[in-house]
């Protein structure tokens, strides 16, 4: 009973701060924040009373009572668990075994244009023999349009029947009897009735998808339905993935645009399904995205370049607007995602606030700063191993302070490790060349070094007035 009153005094200020939020958008972050952080403590115990059960379902669908939306959320009080949707199976063989990566896509019927199916092609044709029999492909036919949904299938079967039969690809329908009441919904952000109702379907159209692919395989990475993928992308995942090992990751973004290229553990999926249940009519599903992994604590972007995927669609799926929108960042070939072994960094150089030295040395989409450096300064690697490399690239600057390069310095590289005052440094170095416009690189270096490295320096030749940012340094080992 003090459960049961504890709930609704913490739904009356929900209430009251939903109010709110048309004069200020923090209230919806605390809706938002004080919502799930109660579910997740009522949830604890293993017993929910049936009433109780209904007064979360009514507030977090906000009062809609229709049986298809209450039947959509009957599970919705674990948050751990699938949520109960009968799907429609339109092509699809048994999935034998677990993947490594599911590839998950939503599609409705388009005004102008349609990409799907060169999707799904350039999915394929950009993978591998190996990397095929690691992934599977789901794709969520979201229209209730059965006659569009009829020649999509006749389409896709025709074309992929044989990833079909070798159960790489699903294709998916979730009845129309399981979505929530999409008429009538609150217009956040002054948008129009028609874009309020199709933002938020499509909402439901990620969670539906998300909740069917949930067991499917070990990662998940979502796509939306005009995206053209760079060759090899699967391998570039595993490496990515296996160099965070140890690493706190809730979202990585292998796109910069939108919905695409997020990967997902999958165990995260469910949570992530209901999570946009619950707010299908608040917001876009990319910004929901944002919460979602801020709310399990990833305060920050992790994203990667180059980018893998590539938006190639021009009409919209709303009302076939035009959508132009590109990935500046994305690199059609093969993307070499650099080996980067285990190592500690050290620099003297006079760091600006938190843009430290190891953020040179990492593969996401960060750098390192430092206030102008003097003749004889130093950015070093020690190498908890020493190693063979291959190829070296070491980039300075960025596009918005072109002028923040090394413009005077060298790389090194040294052998011969000795403590040295609470750290540990090379005895030894020898030069392999200088930075050329802020830049160096240099292949081959296994065949021009006689030794294992232990360390990589960067050394700076001539003080600047400039400051210095390092924007990465790839280590390609052999």
């Amino acid at each position: 009973m003090f459960k049961f009153c504890q709930m609704k005094h913490i739904f009356e200020i929900l209430d009251k701060m939903r109010c709110l939020r048309k004069r200020s958008t923090v209230s919806f972050l605390g809706v938002l924040v004080i919502f799930l952080l109660f579910m997740n403590l009522y949830i604890e115990d293993s017993y929910v009373l049936e009433g109780d059960k209904q007064l979360i379902r009514e507030t977090s669908t906000h009062q809609l009572n229709s049986e298809r939306y209450v039947h959509t959320f009957k599970d919705f009080s674990n948050f751990s668990g699938a949520i109960n949707v009968t799907y429609r199976y339109l092509a699809a063989t048994p999935l034998q075994r677990k993947r490594f990566l599911t590839i998950g896509l939503s599609s409705v019927k388009r005004k102008k244009g349609n990409y799907l199916l060169e999707t799904i092609k350039s999915i394929f044709e950009q993978s591998s023999y190996e990397e095929l029999k690691e992934i599977s492909v789901v794709v969520h036919l979201a229209d209730f349009n059965s006659s569009w949904r009829d020649v999509m299938v006749q389409d896709i079967t025709q074309k992929f029947a044989h990833h079909i039969i070798a159960g790489r690809l699903i294709v998916i329908h979730a009845p129309e009897e399981y979505y929530p009441i999409l008429d009538g919904l609150k217009r956040n952000y002054n948008d129009p009735e028609d874009r309020v109702r199709f933002r938020s379907k499509q909402n439901v159209d990620y969670a539906f998808l998300l909740n069917f692919c949930a067991n499917t395989s070990d990662y998940y990475v979502m796509l939306e339905d005009d995206v053209r993928c760079s060759k090899n992308f699967l391998t570039a995942i595993k490496k990515v993935i296996t160099s965070l090992e140890g690493t706190y990751w809730v979202t990585l973004e292998f796109s910069k645009l939108g919905y695409i290229g997020k990967l997902y553990h999958s165990h995260d999926l469910p949570r992530l399904a209901h999570f946009l249940l619950m707010f299908y009519q608040e917001m876009p599903c990319d910004w929901l995205l944002t919460h979602f992994r801020g709310l399990l604590a990833q305060k920050n972007v992790i994203r990667f370049k180059p980018s893998l995927f590539q938006h190639m669609g021009y009409y919209s799926s709303y009302k076939g607007t035009e959508n132009k929108l590109k990935d500046d960042d994305f690199e059609e070939e093969s993307f070499d995602i650099p080996d980067n072994p285990p190592a500690n960094l050290y620099t003297n150089m006079n760091v600006f606030e938190n843009y430290e030295a190891s953020k040179a040395y990492s593969s996401v989409d960060e750098y390192f700063w430092g206030k102008p450096p003097s003749a004889g300064d130093v950015f070093v690697i020690i190498f908890e191993n020493p190693i063979l490399i291959k190829k070296i690239k070491v980039s300075t600057g960025t596009e918005d302070r072109q002028n923040d390069i090394l413009h005077h310095g060298a790389l090194d590289v040294g052998e011969n490790v000795v403590d040295f005052k609470q750290s540990r440094q090379c005895v030894t170095y020898l030069r392999l060349g200088e930075f050329k416009s802020g830049n160096f690189e240099m292949s081959e270096v296994n065949q021009k070094i006689p030794f294992d490295i232990n360390c990589i320096r960067i050394y700076v030749t001539k003080t600047q007035k400039e400051w210095l940012i390092i924007r990465s340094i790839s280590i390609w080992t052999s």
